[in-house]
């Protein structure tokens, strides 16, 4: 048996014993030979869970270009159920309660390859199995007077998908008023 090597700071504690010891037999992961030094491999895909599968919804059918004038602006929440889906449910999901299990980030797309985007991401995590997924569409900062271009569109093309039960704006931590947490069907 090797000898245990002491922390940083010289002293062998018993915490640091109790660690080695329930480590001893871990090996590291292999990672890819192309990846660069400290850089996270791709997450492996989820396992597909069986559920009863919705109609696949087209980029088409979530709309054209969106322009509206009562449009929210960059820092106001974004909030949205159907009807059937309790209170309680929004409020978790504003909360952060869901785990979120994958994440789409729009920023520096047009409307139409976002709306294209956000069509095969819902669907793929829809196809899944996924519960709650973060989509992430900006503020609109850099859109000038226009105002948040995204942020308006996603929050129109997710009321209009079949697929989406509810959303949300993100807690601050996962982006504020910049990202949406959404519950799949």
């Amino acid at each position: 048996m090797a000898k245990p090597r002491p922390h940083h700071g010289g002293e062998d504690t018993e915490e640091a014993r109790v660690f080695r010891a329930a480590v001893r037999d871990v090996t590291p992961l292999s990672m890819p030979s192309d990846l660069p030094q400290g850089a996270v491999p791709p997450r492996p895909p989820v396992q597909a869970r069986s559920r009863r599968r919705a109609p696949i919804v087209e980029s088409e059918s979530l709309g054209d270009v969106v322009t509206t004038e009562d449009a929210p602006s960059a820092s106001d929440p974004l909030s949205f159920r159907r009807p059937g889906v309790r209170e309680q449910t929004l409020r978790q999901l504003r909360r952060g309660r869901y785990p979120v299990e994958d994440e789409l980030d729009l920023h520096g797309l047009s409307q139409s390859a976002a709306r294209d985007h956000l069509a095969e991401f819902i669907a793929a995590g829809r196809n899944a199995g996924l519960r709650c997924v973060r989509v992430v569409h900006g503020k609109g900062y850099r859109s000038g007077a226009r105002g948040p271009v995204l942020k308006i569109a996603v929050n129109t093309w997710l009321r209009r998908h079949t697929d989406v039960l509810a959303f949300t704006s993100a807690r601050a931590i996962d982006g504020g008023t910049g990202a949406v947490y959404v519950l799949l069907r």
